[in-house]
């Protein structure tokens, strides 16, 4: 082999190498959840809380995961003035000259987005998500949750709620709020099928994840997408 084709073909190896490292690490935080959402449920469906709280918790209601966030919601920047001034004005001596003026022009409300409102504890249980504050708490019922959605990078939640019209939310570090992602789609199936449902679903995908474990030149996994 020549230099050049063996420079060429180190490279490759050593390309492949780092993809193949990239892959792996993405494939074993995937894993590590998919093992601690299992871990969680069973859990709970055994009557267990995985987050120590002192919440007045509902008949039935278990806690399943928590972290530091940031809340907002739906609220209005500054309103502005926008306009001028005209007037007259009156010499009253010794070169001092008094304005008398009026001022025109109109308030102009500010733009409706959603604004940050405070930082505190963010918990989960398997009835609602709970943000605790020094200013401000909120609570979204999953039994009144009308919407939920979240940014591509899977770092900021917004929900709406049937008991409020404003939409708010909360939002986190890209790794926490991954993690996050996966624990509320599995609380909301467990709010609407039961913990069966989703246990059976969870260990079938602890199956395929261990199938499609990326190896070097192999497949890459995409446990929880």
């Amino acid at each position: 082999m020549g230099f050049f084709a063996d420079f060429k073909a180190k490279r490759a190896a050593t390309a492949a190498a780092k993809a193949h490292s990239a892959a792996l690490a993405d494939w074993e935080d995937d894993r590590a959840t998919l093992t601690k959402l299992i871990t969680v449920f069973t859990a709970a469906s055994k009557g267990e809380d995985s987050v120590p709280n002192s919440l007045m918790q509902k008949p039935g209601e278990h806690t399943l995961w928590s972290a530091t966030g940031i809340f907002h919601e739906t609220g209005r920047t500054p309103s502005q003035y926008v306009g001028g001034s005209t007037g007259v004005s009156i010499p009253v001596g010794a070169g001092i000259r008094f304005r008398v003026g009026a001022m025109r022009g109109q308030v102009v409300p500010g733009e409706e987005q959603q604004m940050d409102k405070d930082q505190g504890v963010v918990m989960l249980t398997t009835e609602r998500l709970i943000f605790t504050g020094p200013n401000h708490t909120r609570e979204w019922d999953f039994d009144k949750l009308l919407m939920a959605s979240t940014t591509d990078d899977e770092s900021d939640y917004f929900l709406s709620v049937s008991n409020r019209q404003k939409t708010s939310g909360v939002r986190f570090s890209v790794r926490t709020g991954r993690e996050f992602n996966r624990f509320l789609g599995s609380a909301t199936v467990v709010n609407e099928k039961g913990y069966g449902a989703l246990l059976d679903e969870l260990h079938k995908l602890e199956k395929e994840a261990d199938a499609v474990r990326p190896v070097l030149g192999g497949v890459v996994a995409e446990i929880g997408q």
